[in-house]
């Protein structure tokens, strides 16, 4: 299946039913008054998280979902049945942004969480509503009100506790391919991971935790170089960003610019990135010799005294089990943390939100968008949401209704 982690709907809410113009006719009953119904409610749009999707791909094929009009009202005072629902799943981890308003909806992160995304339209009223003692047959009604129409970006974020980020060829597929049940690809030439990977690592009976691998960065992602910082995305709710570097990289680059360019880059994406708990892993150390490691080591220290430094084969399996264990402890603690503090809560949902904004603005301005001259709906640049729409709804007239028997 192909992965997609960002698409383009229109959604709009079913228009409300009109209101009934109508007035009682029965034998021997002269004069029986208004008896025209309200319409019924548009129906709503609502996106629904379901764990059975993990990509967008099917918004590729069918951007457009819109709920159902209300009926109209009826005689004998009769309502409008309310519109039908459009009920749309998305993967768990979606975010919904408005690219009208750039205003970012909700974020689906729970199995089952609901998110209204249109309203339906409001019910227009039957000419009953307008009887009073002065006008006892009036002939007024009023037309039900159009649904919420809207254009929104998905952003799907995947969920996990740790983040793997690196140049390319770092060893990042091998070590969640060592450590976890994942299967990506290996290769020795750059740019082998093409999309994130998930790997869910135990480390015990009922303890474990979920690695993304995504695509190495390399210098210029910020601005299209490479993958780009596309996926970068799926890193923005992990707890723990692991950072490998190659100790004998093929390119010669020293290791203290190679953790410098990439850190670079992550800051030009999303400041706030940085502020997240980040660890350097030495990776592939059996190439080197054990002085120079020891050396190496201590010059990384000297640079980040304030982060935990590892050092890791995942090919002759040194060290793993020790970055299982720190890894588990660190994403236990944090859980409990979470869980207990409220303090400690509340300053990260804080961050959370500053970083989902920083992410979105990223993803934005990768994409610019325009006002569309004829809707006044803001669109990405090339796509035309009138395209998308033809105006079958009902015609704001009355309906005249009149009942006999």
């Amino acid at each position: 299946m192909q992965f997609i982690d960002e698409a383009t709907i229109w959604v709009q809410a079913g228009k409300g039913g009109n209101g009934a113009l109508s007035f009682r006719r029965e034998k021997y009953i002269p004069e029986g008054g208004p008896d025209g119904g309200d319409g019924g409610e548009g129906g709503d749009v609502l996106l629904v998280a379901d764990d059975q999707l993990n990509t967008l791909v099917d918004f590729r094929f069918q951007p457009r979902y819109r709920g159902k009009s209300g009926e109209t009202g009826g005689g004998r005072n009769k309502t409008g049945a309310r519109g039908e629902d459009a009920v749309v799943r998305v993967p768990v981890g979606t975010t919904v942004v408005d690219e009208s308003t750039l205003e970012t909806l909700g974020d689906l992160t729970v199995v089952g969480q609901r998110l209204l995304v249109a309203k339906g339209g409001r019910h227009g009223m039957g000419n009953t509503r307008f009887k009073t003692s002065t006008n006892r047959a009036p002939r007024k009604t009023m037309p039900g009100a159009p649904g919420e129409l809207r254009q929104l970006r998905l952003q799907l974020k995947l969920l996990a506790d740790v983040g793997l980020i690196g140049l390319p060829n770092a060893g990042k597929s091998t070590l969640i391919g060592q450590i976890s049940s994942a299967n990506p690809k290996v290769a020795d030439y750059p740019f082998t991971t093409l999309v994130p990977n998930l790997g869910v690592v135990s480390a015990g009976t009922d303890s474990s935790f979920v690695v993304a691998d995504i695509p190495g960065l390399i210098e210029g992602a910020a601005e299209g170089a490479g993958l780009g910082v596309q996926f970068l995305r799926h890193i923005a709710r992990t707890r723990v960003l692991l950072h490998l570097v190659d100790v004998s990289p093929a390119d010669g680059i020293p290791v203290i610019d190679a953790i410098e360019l990439v850190e670079r880059e992550l800051a030009t994406y999303a400041p706030a990135l940085l502020e997240k708990d980040i660890w350097i892993a030495l990776s592939k150390i059996d190439q080197l010799e054990t002085k120079a490691l020891a050396a190496l080591e201590r010059k990384v220290r000297k640079r980040w005294p304030e982060r935990r430094v590892l050092a890791l084969s995942a090919l002759a399996d040194t060290g793993l089990q020790a970055l299982i264990n720190s890894l588990m402890q660190s994403v236990a603690e944090f859980r409990r943390q979470y869980a207990q503090d409220a303090d400690f809560r509340a300053a990260h949902d804080e961050y959370e939100a500053r970083l989902a904004r920083e992410v979105t603005e990223a993803a934005l301005t990768a994409r610019p968008i325009r006002a569309n001259p004829t809707s006044g709906v803001e669109v990405a640049i090339g796509v035309d949401p009138d395209e998308h729409w033809e105006d079958d709804f009902d015609d704001d007239g009355v309906e005249v209704i009149d009942v006999r028997d």
